[in-house]
């Protein structure tokens, strides 16, 4: 069995789970405040599938107390104020559940004044004054939330869910829709809840409400599939994306290779892409329905890219590549108790980086083997230094609770699945419908408005075209006809070049935005370009390409203490080089969990990276994180005549 997003599975044998409450990898990350979930009283119990409730497992062990980082996005409310719910024998936070029976309060947090939910007691018969305010008011959570937003009908400002009669619930999902269709929005009733009342039974409404940003063809997240080999990343994505479920031996998977020795071996060893769409309903749009990648685009309304990335540990450079080049908003990571499934899931807790489970392969997974797997998987998530809330998703009201707080750093959605029965995978599409997208409105207006810059991660020489990058844009606004610099070569220098036309998900387009995925054509030759390079801003002062820059290290192992000269694999965003630890400020070494300042030198050219990026390091079993403090700009040496 296994785990994985799309992630993966465990062999037949019986398997002996180590203890992972505290794995030694997981201890450095202490020094980098990752988020605490905090601390409840509630009663504790085991679920039927083994994995225990955030409350209860926060009721037994007091964590280390830390800063409590504030949410990525203002698109899920905070947890620390929400009732609680049974789901199970156990119990968990939750914003809102759909049945009266499932558990009973009242109340929600007060109304957030920023992000994208709305609270509306009700909405029955408004003057067209009243309307227009209330479109106006629409329209700015739609901008808070990307194109979505969440409205709670019946429920007051300060939380209180009063509930409507039927009449008035009609009336007001009414005014609702007339709302959305004046700004070409669409609503989509996600749950109901009844309450009970002094004037009888009232209910409350949760609505979707989604419109696609005028300049953007559709709403679209990239999620990146990690996992160890053969747990069934690649045949799960495939069966996603294609429709069809898989025969047991990898017929889903073929579509996802992009080699012919991917094919033989049965491996993943580059990264490839695949689309899957939903419409306005929450309907997958898929294989099935469409021919070509571009029907999909044409007829979603919401995409998913799904970035699947290799799991052998013989291609982890590809994989590290993959995971901090493209930023994903998501990241499905293996819960296995092998040392890679620790590795990768490191790797993301340690970019701050969302990401839910996927446990794989449960038709030929034994309940015992499948209940100790996800004991471990439990244990691995709250161990010292990750601190997550493991969630398990069984009914579709669940699955609204995690994507609503999917953003939230300490929320581990997990979901048990197979692609050859299909169990789990209905509930797995609509989390991913639900998915909020990833950055708040301040966050990508400030991203927008800073001098445009897109990390090149392939290369591709087109016929009739010419030479064409594909990457993302990391930061402003990129369009047809842009002058800009593309570096750095190997002597520092960067070359203007012309962007002579743009495409976004396979189809033509005049602009692209920060935090968006496109392919640029360019008047460059092809045979000088590298994977690795950037185009920035001509108008930018400070582009310069380093040898040499400064980072605050942490060390999550190393079998040998770690020296000056010591060599490794650094990467940092779409920069992936050999480099040298030149020195070690105020140290003479470094053992595991250290943490130090150190001056490295890249080996083979400069690179254009800048203060605060996030870098990994690796060299065989050796690995740590850190962060840029400072850039030397290089100096080309100056030589004899």
């Amino acid at each position: 069995m296994g785990l994985d997003l799309v992630v993966g599975r465990i062999s037949g044998v019986p398997v002996t789970i180590p203890s992972l409450t505290a794995p030694a990898m997981m201890s450095g990350f202490s020094g980098f405040d990752l988020f605490d979930p905090g601390t409840s009283d509630e009663p504790a119990s085991w679920d039927d599938l083994g994995c225990l409730s955030a409350s209860a497992f926060l009721a037994q062990s007091k964590p280390v107390s830390r800063r409590v980082l504030p949410p990525r996005s203002k698109t899920a409310i905070d947890l620390t104020h929400l009732k609680t719910q049974p789901i199970g024998t156990f119990r968990i936070r939750t914003r809102m559940h759909s049945s009266h029976s499932e558990g009973d309060f009242t109340s929600l947090p007060p109304e957030p004044q920023q992000g994208n939910i709305e609270y509306k007691l009700k909405l029955v018969n408004p003057t067209e004054q009243r309307l227009e305010h209330l479109v106006t008011q629409m329209k700015w959570r739609l901008r808070e939330g990307q194109g979505e937003a969440i409205y709670e009908i019946g429920v007051e400002d300060n939380g209180l869910m009063t509930g409507l009669s039927e009449e008035d619930l009609t009336s007001s999902l009414d005014t609702l829709r007339e709302m959305a269709r004046r700004l070409g929005a669409t609503i989509n009733v996600l749950r109901e809840k009844v309450t009970t009342t002094e004037h009888g039974l009232r209910t409350v409404a949760e609505v979707l409400v989604r419109k696609v940003p005028d300049d953007q063809q559709c709403i679209d997240l990239r999620v990146c599939v990690l996992g160890n080999a053969d747990v069934g990343k690649s045949t799960l994505v495939g069966v996603l994306t294609q429709g069809h479920l898989d025969n047991g031996r990898g017929r889903a998977r073929l579509n996802m290779f992009r080699h012919l020795h991917e094919i033989q071996s049965g491996r993943t060893s580059s990264i490839s892409h695949e689309l899957l769409g939903f419409d306005a309903d929450g309907q997958a749009i898929d294989y099935v329905q469409c021919n070509t990648a571009e029907e999909i685009c044409e007829h979603s309304s919401k995409l998913i890219t799904f970035i699947d990335l290799a799991g052998h540990q013989k291609y982890l450079r590809t994989t590290i590549s993959g995971l901090t080049g493209y930023c994903p908003h998501y990241i499905s990571a293996s819960a296995g108790v092998v040392p890679m499934t620790q590795d990768l899931l490191s790797m993301a807790v340690a970019l701050e980086v969302p990401f839910f489970v996927m446990v794989t392969k449960v038709d030929m997974t034994p309940k015992p083997k499948l209940q100790a797997t996800l004991a471990s998987l439990q244990s691995l998530l709250t161990s010292v230094g990750a601190n997550k809330v493991p969630l398990v998703v069984k009914t579709a009201d669940h699955c609204i609770t995690a994507a609503g707080n999917a953003l939230k750093e300490n929320v581990v959605p997990i979901f048990c699945v197979s692609a050859v029965t299909g169990t789990g995978l209905t509930l797995a599409k609509k989390f991913l419908h639900l998915l909020p997208p990833g950055a708040g409105l301040k966050e990508q207006e400030k991203l927008e408005q800073d001098h445009p810059e897109f990390q090149i991660d392939e290369i591709f020489d087109v016929p009739h075209v010419g030479t064409v990058v594909g990457g993302l844009v990391t930061q402003g606004i990129i369009t047809e006809g842009m002058t800009m610099n593309l570096g750095p070569f190997p002597d520092g220098h960067f070359q203007s070049v012309s962007v002579s036309s743009i495409k976004r998900n396979r189809a033509g387009c005049r602009l692209v935005r920060a935090t968006q995925s496109a392919a640029l054509a360019i008047d460059f030759p092809f045979s000088d370009l590298r994977r690795g390079m950037s185009l920035v801003d001509p108008r930018a002062t400070e582009t310069h390409a380093c040898l040499y820059f400064q980072a605050k290290i942490s060390v999550l192992f190393h079998p040998k203490a770690i020296s000056p000269g010591f060599q490794t694999s650094v990467h940092i965003g779409n920069v992936r080089q050999t480099a040298v630890m030149e020195a070690i400020i105020a140290a003479k070494g470094l053992q595991n969990n250290d943490q130090a300042s150190v001056i490295f030198r890249f080996i083979r050219h400069p690179e254009y990276i800048k203060v605060g990026q996030r870098l990994l390091f690796r060299d065989g079993r050796s690995k740590g994180i850190g962060k840029i403090t400072q850039i030397f700009p290089y100096e080309k040496p100056v030589t004899g005549s």
